[in-house]
């Protein structure tokens, strides 16, 4: 069985509300590398877009999964 079948190491604990959090905070952090991607060297520019863009997959996986209906697969 692989690893994401293996029941025993998923707790299935978070609530709702811990979910809508932890959105938030990657929103929050989202927008913070697209503002700090904005200026500055190039160097640090491409740090903030590249965790910009695993912040947007973060994003897209937390509203999918609290059912927005704008997102109809994660992994699209």
């Amino acid at each position: 069985m692989s690893d994401h079948q293996d029941s025993e190491h998923f707790a299935y604990d978070k609530t709702w509300h811990d979910i809508e959090t932890m959105l938030d905070k990657a929103e929050r952090k989202q927008n913070s590398h697209y503002m700090s991607m904005l200026d500055g060297p190039k160097k640090k520019r491409m740090y903030h877009m590249r965790n910009y863009k695993a912040l947007e997959g973060v994003v897209k996986a937390l509203r999918w999964v609290l059912g927005d209906k704008d997102i109809d697969h994660p992994l699209e």
